[in-house]
């Protein structure tokens, strides 16, 4: 009866965090159904042992081996549901290599004002002169990603599947004087391109003109 108990308590595990979005912090959309189908099996097949379960005598040692066991996945499970996922993007994009996936074929044609930064950072790395921007309007959103010898980056991280394959990408920020963005807090910055002298090297930078402090997305991860 334990297994058909487990088996069940990892099925509503499932399902509930399909339902209460956390997978978004975890899997892409189009994952989720997936996700949700195999938590409905679960809880079903655990129902199904459950009708069908019949005691019966096993070997003490077996037992308390399977006992252990089972309480300890049923403790990792119940850990799922009692404590919600914070992961901290700006330390997961710091530990993960640069690169981006394939651009969707519309994201060179969309007005400027209409970019997502993924969109931006996919313009930016599509031409080699930054100056093809500069004074464009910019509209986006994202999270403050640490930089260990220079200033903070607007972020996002990418994902083709879920977390483990994620990497990062993110925008130069003109800062203003007063205003140091906290690792992990979500902005809205509008504003404009602007080319600057970075390093010894031309590039588009972002002038914010607002910059408003946002809760995190129901879906922070993009394609």
């Amino acid at each position: 009866m334990s297994r058909a108990l487990l088996l069940m308590l990892w099925g509503w595990t499932v399902l509930w965090s399909w339902g209460s979005g956390r997978l978004d912090l975890l899997l892409r959309n189009v994952f989720h159904g997936l996700v949700g189908t195999a938590g409905l099996v679960m809880l079903a097949t655990g129902l199904l042992m459950l009708f069908k379960w019949r005691p019966r005598r096993e070997r003490r040692r077996w037992n308390d081996i399977r006992r252990w066991r089972d309480l300890a996945s049923a403790s990792m499970a119940l850990m799922i549901l009692v404590l919600p996922p914070e992961p901290s993007f700006s330390d997961l994009a710091s530990n993960r290599p640069a690169g981006l996936p394939q651009a969707p074929e519309l994201a060179f044609v969309l007005p400027p004002e209409q970019r997502t930064l993924t969109e931006w950072v996919r313009v930016l790395r599509s031409q080699a002169d930054p100056n093809l921007v500069n004074g464009n309007p910019v509209n986006i959103s994202g999270f403050v990603w640490r930089q260990p010898d220079a200033p903070p980056l607007l972020a996002r991280l990418t994902v083709r599947c879920c977390l483990a394959d994620a990497t990062p990408v993110g925008l130069p920020v003109a800062w203003p004087e007063n205003k140091k963005p906290e690792p992990d807090a979500w902005l809205a910055i509008r504003g404009q391109m602007e080319v600057r002298m970075l390093q010894g090297e031309a590039k588009a930078v972002v002038v914010p003109d607002t910059i408003q402090s946002i809760p995190r997305p129901q879906r922070p991860l993009e394609p």
